[in-house]
């Protein structure tokens, strides 16, 4: 009992800090067949005000019989459990693996109900598990179906983006509660109802998906014996023609729980376990819409159900197909977005302020007199630790096709830099442990983009500019540089792998240091040039002085008409000033 109770604890806690996550984080899914290069690519915003901006690396290793791992809630870092490690156990960077398989996920809550406070592995170690174990998307996805059929699932619901070089992949789950059972000749109590139920889904080849906070997985095709498996028959998984994969017990457990009584056919596992609602749609569908409608011009059908305001209107598939076909640099744009080009363009609103800014502090939603009102919530956010392009390309060896283009905080104005999935050590920069979320490192990567980001939030629309113009620069250099080094690194591949590790090593790390270095750079720049709400003069990025060295006056660009047209409005004659 004393156990139990600890546990229960513990979940609590875990519950608590969840929360301060809901409604975070936003991926994107796009197949080879929707890339402009034949790559697979997925994203991720880990979108926390507790989450660090560091680039997490794990070497390959060997591991003899008894060893174990212990297993830490990503969202408390309590220990929960310790289990067997594998006899072999894959290099990881960030979210992709050496042999190219990449995991994102966003957490979409579901029925409160079905939460197992007696799991032992929760979202995020499923994702370090699944990548340190598997050399496929699907490996993956069995991977994380054996672990929490074992050990039994510690966090809320979850939506996985699953990928390969090969193949996209998208995974829901969700625990089924807690119901303790006392074994009458051992006497120890146990929770009946361990596991999960679940559903995954490859997307075809040619289409995109998205996923963010809400579950997206409707009606499946159920057991055929070819396309779709139950986990019963798990180690069919691998047969190229299975595409969708689920729990046994996905709709039978509804049934008990009394969630589900129609036909196997209508089932939707999104209906079932996470009933859509106002937020579900606004926060978390409008996002997936965003990101949509920046390639299909299909969209406006379902406008009305991703706002909000129509709840029973028909909801958006599960996978589009785009009108073009999708770079890095697209999807490095998508994760900018807050609605602009729609009503709800969160730079035109009365909160963006006088400088225009998309950005709205916490908490999402507020009251006044009585009444619940909210902040849009965009995919672009303040509270983003760091985000990614996991980029995966099978025409090249594994340790030269991936690349993670990783970037700390805010998405607007990060830059993505390209870290190839088979580097040796991550640059200190960028490493774990240069400081933390309560700890200043003026060469952590986090706090320079912060430094720069705070600056922005002042004075948006003024600096935004300047931003933009050395973020532009820097990743179009680095994409133009990709090119050359993927085959200078295959040249070496051929006679030396290990010293081509060591060229994309240096490649990554160069390109790290001169991102942070060219930062503070312009973090001290904008300091001088928009010092106490001026702008100071200048010409091609140089600041001007007169001719006797002293500085030209600066300019006083004040406040917009729109502002100043709300002032009186909202004060009359108060500030006239008199004839």
């Amino acid at each position: 009992m004393r156990i139990y109770i600890l546990t229960l604890f513990a979940l609590c806690a875990a519950i608590f800090f969840s929360f301060l996550e809901t409604n975070a984080c936003t991926n994107y899914l796009v197949t080879r067949g929707a890339s402009v290069d034949g790559s697979t690519m997925i994203t991720y915003a880990a979108d926390s005000h507790i989450r660090y901006g560091e680039l997490y690396w794990r070497p390959a290793a060997t591991w003899s019989a008894g060893s174990m791992v212990t297993i830490y809630d990503r969202g408390t870092a309590k220990p929960l459990a310790q289990i067997p490690q594998p006899a072999q156990t894959y290099q990881v960077i960030g979210f992709m693996n050496e042999h190219q398989v990449a995991i994102g996920e966003t957490t979409f809550g579901g029925r409160s109900e079905l939460l197992d406070t007696t799991g032992l592995i929760d979202y995020g170690s499923l994702m370090f598990l699944a990548l340190q174990r598997s050399t496929s998307a699907r490996e993956a996805i069995k991977v994380i179906a054996e672990l929490v059929e074992n050990y039994g699932y510690a966090s809320d619901g979850e939506s996985f983006s699953i990928a390969d070089a090969n193949e996209v992949w998208i995974m829901e789950l969700m625990g089924k509660g807690t119901k303790l059972v006392t074994d009458k000749k051992t006497k120890k109590t146990f929770n009946a109802n361990k596991g999960g139920v679940w559903v995954a889904i490859r997307i075809p080849d040619g289409y995109i998906s998205a996923h963010a906070n809400h579950a997206r997985i409707t009606t499946f095709p159920m057991e055929n014996e070819k396309t779709s498996i139950s986990s019963k028959n798990l180690a069919s998984i691998f047969n190229p023609e299975v595409e969708v994969v689920y729990s046994h017990d996905v709709i039978s457990f509804a049934r008990t729980a009394k969630y589900f009584d129609g036909k196997d056919s209508d089932f939707s596992y999104s209906d079932t376990y996470a009933p859509l609602d106002f937020g579900a749609a606004r926060f978390c569908e409008l996002r997936v819409w965003a990101m949509f409608n920046e390639i299909s011009s299909d969209m406006k059908q379902y406008w009305d159900y991703a706002a909000g305001n129509n709840l029973k209107a028909e909801r958006m598939p599960l996978y589009i197909k785009p009108d073009r076909k999708l770079s890095v640099q697209d999807l490095m744009s998508f994760k900018r977005n807050y609605l602009q080009g729609t009503e709800l363009d969160m730079s035109k609103d009365i909160g963006a302020g006088p400088f225009g800014s998309p950005y709205r502090w916490r908490p999402l939603t507020w009251e006044r007199d009585g009444k619940s009102y909210f902040h849009e919530r965009v995919t672009v956010t303040q509270q983003t630790g760091f985000s990614f392009v996991a980029h995966m390309r099978n025409w090249l060896p594994n340790h030269i096709g991936g690349i993670f283009w990783f970037g700390v905080d805010d998405a607007g104005s990060t830059v993505y830099v390209p870290f190839y999935c088979g580097i040796n050590k991550v640059p200190h920069v960028y490493a774990e442990g240069n400081g933390d979320m309560l700890s200043y490192s003026d060469n952590s990567a986090f706090w320079v983009f912060n430094r720069v980001a705070h600056f922005k939030y002042l004075f948006y629309y003024r600096v935004m500019p300047d931003i933009s113009l050395l973020q532009s620069e820097l990743e179009n250099k680095f994409t133009a540089y990709v090119p050359a080094i993927d085959q200078a690194a295959s040249l070496l591949h051929k006679t030396n792998p290990q010293l081509a590790r060591q060229f994309i090593t240096d490649f990554s790390t160069s390109m790290a240091n001169e991102t942070v270095n060219r930062w503070k750079e312009l973090s001290n720049f904008l300091l001088v040039k928009y010092l106490d709400g001026n702008v100071k003069q200048e010409k091609d990025g140089e600041l001007l002085r007169n001719p006797y060295g002293y500085p030209r006056s600066p300019k006083f660009p004040g406040y917009p008409d729109e502002w100043k047209q709300n002032v009186i409005e909202k004060t009359g004659e108060k500030f006239l000033e008199p004839k």
